[in-house]
């Protein structure tokens, strides 16, 4: 069975973007929601699904 906490590693990867670009999100407030837990920075697989549904676009002239 597969986690739904993951790393940022592997976060990036479920998403299919590098590590320092969800890193940069993160810092920017772009990216998906996640979780603190000590020092750790962690990811729910239902946080990561929630924020690419936000990310759906129909036509490439629709702007952001």
């Amino acid at each position: 069975m597969k986690s739904d906490v993951l790393t940022t590693a592997e976060a990036a990867q479920y998403v299919r973007l590098g590590k320092p670009t969800i890193e940069r999100f993160r810092l920017t407030g772009e990216g998906p929601t996640y979780c603190k837990l000590g020092g750790a920075v962690r990811y729910r697989r239902c946080d990561l699904d929630e924020w690419l549904q936000t990310r759906l676009i129909r036509s490439t002239s629709a702007q952001r």
